[in-house]
């Protein structure tokens, strides 16, 4: 059966039998491509399938990290609560550079002495300066490498050979 616009057609001479048998076996032939056109969909959703599982793993990857830098933060946290001295009663002060700043924190005269050979470490915790053994700081430094940990550096230097003063050694915790 002919569809009633190709019939139409047809009576009004717009179109003879040739080129309607043409039309029918040309829309025949699009539907035979059609598979083609299916799996070149196919592709396509299996290739999109494919993207979003790549950007999944790459999400989950970071939420690993952003979880596994939490945890070595708390730990760090943690290490400093426990291992932290008390300060209070200090009366010395001791100078130190933080983020380009010298800034100060009243220690006792036993905890200042350590600060300036590196035996203690000063580290930030909520906003507050806290000091801790070395092995701590350490520790800190390992598991919070963004953390800013203050320890102080003692360098022996070489006196030179005609150093008219080099029998004369300044000690570090020299006050001014």
């Amino acid at each position: 059966m002919v569809n009633s616009l190709q019939a139409q057609l047809l009576k009004a001479g717009l179109v003879d039998e040739k080129k309607l048998k043409q039309a029918q076996r040309a829309k025949k032939k699009a539907a035979k491509n059609t598979p083609e056109k299916v799996h070149d969909t196919a592709a396509a959703v299996e290739k999109a399938r494919a993207d979003k599982a790549e950007r999944d793993r790459q999400l989950n990857l970071q939420r690993q990290e952003e979880t596994a830098r939490r945890e070595r933060e708390a730990q760090a946290k943690q290490l400093i609560e426990q291992a932290k001295l008390d300060r209070s009663g200090g009366e010395t002060a001791y100078q130190f550079v933080a983020k380009n700043k010298i800034k100060k924190i009243y220690v006792t005269e036993e905890q200042f002495g350590k600060l300036s050979r590196g035996k203690l470490g000063i580290v930030r915790l909520s906003g507050h300066f806290e000091i801790i053994p070395l092995d701590v700081a350490e520790k800190v430094a390992e598991r919070a490498p963004h953390w800013p940990v203050i320890i102080a550096k003692v360098e022996a230097e070489q006196a030179a050979e005609d150093d008219p003063y080099a029998d004369f050694k300044v000690p570090d915790d020299l006050m001014w």
